[in-house]
């Protein structure tokens, strides 16, 4: 049971730390809902920038997200953001531990949690993330599930804030019957996604349909995982 008294959790996860991420926290903080931002702190700098379909994203330095993401989680993805499993074992551990260390000096507060740079990770990386003092870790693939997985250190989101049936998932969950165990709906993406695409009613939406409710705990991936 969450602290709350409810047994039904929301959640969001957003990986890279870029500049659209204070958008974002606007938004969520205008409808009291929470989320875990997942940083690369050896790339984490406004001199790591691309471009997709003509949008720049850039990251944002790390000065200034302390107080950017009070009130948020912060979470491990990696040091550098590579396909961990394609690397040996020490250098996986150096990405993820480090980071963890990073992310830990510059919030001063623990880092329980992850999510696998581009989703991507094999039973290697889940016992390296498990000895580093990882708790949980999230890859990319829509489960279209509110229940919680067997492994935290191999969680897979109910969807993308892209998906067609987010608002009919979020209607479900919203309806469900207070269940005998824990259910979480747990969203993810990029927030530069919403730039890209042109859709940033999309998260709105959302948050105006999901926020308010007196039986849904509002939480961080580690506070919806009881990890914390």
């Amino acid at each position: 049971m969450y602290p709350n008294g409810t047994m039904k959790a929301l959640t969001l996860s957003y990986d890279d730390g870029v500049e659209q991420d204070k958008r974002l926290v606007e938004i969520l903080n205008k409808y009291h809902i929470r989320a875990t931002f997942n940083l690369n702190s050896g790339i984490q700098t406004g001199a790591s920038k691309w471009e997709s379909h003509g949008c720049p994203i850039r990251r944002m330095n790390i000065a200034g997200l302390p107080a950017l993401f009070a009130g948020h989680e912060v979470a491990v993805h990696s040091l550098t953001h590579p396909h961990l499993q394609e690397l040996d074992a020490d250098t996986v551990r150096n990405e993820l531990e480090q980071d963890k260390l990073n992310l830990e000096r510059i919030f001063q507060t623990p880092v329980h949690g992850m999510a696998y740079p581009y989703g991507t990770f094999n039973q290697s990386v889940i016992d390296i993330a498990k000895a580093c003092g990882l708790r949980y870790s999230r890859g990319v693939l829509s489960t279209h599930s509110f229940d919680l997985p067997a492994d935290l250190l191999a969680y897979q989101p109910t969807c993308h804030h892209k998906d067609p049936l987010l608002l009919q998932l979020a209607q479900s969950f919203l309806d469900m019957e207070q269940p005998a165990t824990p259910q979480v709906f747990y969203l993810w993406g990029h927030s530069y996604e919403f730039d890209v695409d042109d859709n940033w009613h999309i998260i709105e939406d959302f948050c105006k349909l999901v926020a308010g409710r007196d039986d849904i705990f509002y939480a961080s991936n580690a506070e919806a995982f009881g990890v914390v």
